[in-house]
């Protein structure tokens, strides 16, 4: 009895290892390689869709915001109007040649 059952563990045992051997070295073939890159792309992909969706919805609640300033006649706070204004920033930062001293 006692030897059957370490006959079980081994069996156990070594079917682990080798389906784990057999995982590992699929991760390096050429199909392993393809797969693992196609789930990065696709992950990747949807990341930047929920960015791009986000960046949306910003927008969109932006763009709400002001139209409601804009019709109750309201002047709107505008969080860069005096970065906009300040004459030591401007066009000099984005055309240098153009304002050289």
């Amino acid at each position: 009895m006692r030897r059957l059952f370490w006959l079980g563990i081994g069996l156990a045992v070594g079917v682990v290892v080798v389906r784990k051997a057999t995982r590992a070295a699929h991760a390096y073939t050429p199909a392993g390689i393809a797969d693992n890159l196609s789930q990065s792309a696709g992950g990747l992909v949807e990341e930047l869709r929920s960015f791009v969706a986000d960046v949306r919805a910003g927008m969109a609640e932006r763009e709400h915001e002001i139209h409601e300033a804009f019709a109750q006649g309201e002047a709107f706070d505008d969080q860069f109007a005096d970065l906009r204004e300040d004459p030591r920033l401007g066009d000099r930062e984005i055309f240098p040649e153009d304002h050289q001293r």
